[in-house]
């Protein structure tokens, strides 16, 4: 089987992973171990990116350049984000310039959601509606730049939206659906336009086929159907964490108010008057004047 080895994504996976592994075997940290197999799970994609067939075929076929794309912007940061980088450095250590300026008005203007929404789906269409595509075939440099922009992306989407790690705004899960919903669409857009639109780098295409697997027109029909369903599929394990996230959050605000208005019955609150849902801080406003 084909394999290569890319240097500069090995040193990094390296790198990363042995300082989240250093971190969660600090002293003053209990780390729960799903959060540490995420983490590394992620990086372990960036592997099979790199330094399997994935890589050793990413010039020769358009499909697997797809394959390739949906993976280090949908699965990628997803895995990293649910390892919850960000809260664990701030456990050990005391980054003293991300607490100060991590809740302050530019990080808040950066994690805007229509600033997130538009650092989703903006390096994907600029990847493969400019020229940039043909120069990703032809500069490794470029080549991998392209692809840390399509993880920092991503992660900035999956960071902001599933909350484990502290972020600069508190926006309603709402929003996040919206935003998922928008991502969907601008799959299904970019898909039909390399599905039903000219050849991308035809001459690269037609000097790297090897003879075998499918024509260049095929070729690129398959990687748009990457793009537009593969993305879609990435994206479900997102919102079923999403939602569940929703519904436990609702169970805790749930939990909190019953809290509350036990607190308040024992000090003698409640018979002021005499009706339950009037202490209760979700009702109390809808019911008040009515008698």
């Amino acid at each position: 089987m084909p394999l290569t080895f890319d240097v500069p994504a090995v040193l990094v996976v390296l790198a990363l992973g042995g300082l989240y592994l250093r971190a969660t075997r600090h002293r003053a940290v209990r780390w729960p171990p799903g959060r540490t197999a995420a983490f590394l799970t992620g990086l372990a994609t960036i592997l099979v990116v790199t330094c399997s067939p994935l890589a050793f075929y990413d010039r020769t076929f358009f499909w697997v350049r797809a394959v390739q794309t949906v993976t280090l912007l949908m699965i990628t940061p997803l895995l990293l984000a649910l390892g919850a980088p960000i809260r664990l450095l701030l456990d050990v250590t005391p980054a003293r310039w991300l607490r100060r300026h991590g809740r302050g008005p530019v990080a808040r203007a950066l994690t805007f959601p229509p600033v997130i929404t538009l650092a989703l789906v903006a390096p994907v269409l600029v990847l493969y509606l400019t020229p940039l595509y043909d120069l990703t075939l032809s500069s490794a440099v470029v080549d991998g730049l392209a692809r840390a922009v399509l993880v920092l992306s991503g992660f900035l989407y999956f960071w902001t939206r599933l909350g484990l790690d502290p972020t600069p705004r508190a926006d309603p899960h709402l929003v996040s659906v919206w935003i998922a919903f928008t991502e969907v669409v601008f799959d299904g857009a970019l898909g039909l336009v390399l599905w039903l639109g000219p050849l991308l780098a035809p001459a690269h295409y037609e000097a790297a086929h090897p003879g075998r697997g499918p024509d260049p027109r095929t070729d690129q029909i398959v990687g748009a159907g990457v793009l537009w369903i593969g993305g879609d599929v990435a994206g479900l394990p997102f919102v079923i964490a999403l939602f569940v996230r929703w519904a436990r959050d609702d169970e805790r605000r749930a939990k909190q108010i019953d809290v509350q208005l036990d607190e308040e019955a024992a000090a003698g609150a409640a018979s002021t008057s005499g009706l339950w849902w009037e202490n209760d801080p979700a009702l109390a406003d809808r019911f008040k004047g009515r008698g």
